[in-house]
């Protein structure tokens, strides 16, 4: 498991845009599994639908992207410390409503890499049910 303080050791993103709260799986250069608590004091809430608190999408695929970010930047340590860039979304399906409340479950495998791009399949589930799913890139 990677806590969130080693996740803030890897990644640069803080709160309110740091959108993963623990990895619970890591296979190095393969997979890694995180979650993120979506709770009513979330900033985006404020103007995104506040009688109907509703995660936006796009806020869902950057966590995935984040995931993604700590399965690349962990497993090849002697980067060091780097920014890992969207290089491309491609096939992403929104499938249910996110609102607060909700535990995101964020799946990302590593597909395929050449040389610093990095290609994805990810996916998020609440209580069990896909809400986003898609693929992506990113570069470092």
């Amino acid at each position: 498991m990677i806590d969130i303080k080693e996740i803030m050791s890897i990644l640069p993103h803080r709160y309110p845009f740091l959108l993963v709260d623990r990895i619970i799986e890591f296979e190095k250069g393969k997979r890694a599994v995180g979650i993120k608590n979506v709770t009513i004091n979330e900033k985006f809430f404020v103007g995104h639908f506040p009688e109907n608190p509703v995660m936006p999408g796009v806020l869902m695929v950057e966590a995935m992207a984040q995931v993604a970010g700590v399965l690349v930047l962990k497993s090849n340590e002697a980067f060091g410390k780097k920014d890992v860039y969207f290089a491309a979304i491609k096939e992403v399906k929104f499938r249910k409503v996110v609102t607060a409340g909700d535990q995101l479950v964020i799946e990302v495998e590593l597909l395929n890499s050449k040389r610093n791009i990095y290609f994805f399949r990810g996916k998020i589930t609440v209580d069990g049910k896909v809400a986003v799913e898609g693929e992506f890139a990113a570069t470092t």
